[in-house]
């Protein structure tokens, strides 16, 4: 907040738990009543807990789909609702992955974040909204231990690891008027990551 405050944009914090489904239309309420309309919206929110098909509890399956699925489908929903225009200037832009073995809900609630985003760009295209879904393949976020680090640079044709900046840079063009264009996609920002 402080950061984007400091580059001259106008920004709101907003602490929320997306888990309750009463928070992302009250979000959307507070930032249009604060800074105006919303005309891009982009989710990077995310819960999940290390666990496979034979150890993840209900309560942490509910939980995470709460927070990767519902809560996405809700700020979309919100977002649209609230969407002034002009039509073909609403972007809105997801964060996925494709984690799955070892980490069942975490992995199967984004590929629901993904459906729920693609179906956005078919369902809010007479809004002049598009939906798009980026897929930033293991970025150096401080989660990765050294080895993890050098196994990823190895498994990378670009033989390095992904910057937050790398899938940033990508969303920023989506977001934008040059992005417009593209639409319903899910695009693999991880510089041709391709574990073994």
């Amino acid at each position: 907040h402080e950061e984007l405050v400091g580059l001259g944009a106008a920004a709101v914090g907003i602490e929320a738990d997306v888990s309750d489904p009463d928070v992302p239309a009250a979000v959307l309420q507070k930032v249009g009543a604060e800074l105006g309309p919303v005309r891009a919206l982009v989710m990077s929110h995310c819960d999940g807990v290390d666990a496979g098909i034979t150890d993840t509890t209900v309560e942490d399956f509910d939980r995470v789909f709460a927070v990767n699925a519902r809560a996405t489908w809700l700020l979309v929903r919100a977002f649209a609702e609230q969407f002034p225009g002009p039509h073909g200037a609403g972007r809105i832009v997801a964060l996925t992955s494709d984690h799955t073995a070892g980490n069942l809900a975490y992995g199967a609630s984004k590929g629901a974040l993904d459906r729920i985003v693609l179906a956005a760009a078919i369902e809010l295209r007479d809004l002049g909204i598009t939906a798009n879904v980026v897929n930033p393949g293991p970025s150096d976020t401080g989660w990765m231990d050294e080895a993890m680090l050098q196994a990823v640079a190895a498994s990378t044709l670009l033989g390095r690891v992904g910057q937050p900046e790398d899938a940033a840079n990508l969303v920023a063009f989506l977001c934008s008027e040059l992005g417009g264009w593209v639409n319903g996609q899910l695009i693999h920002s991880n510089g041709g990551w391709h574990p073994e």
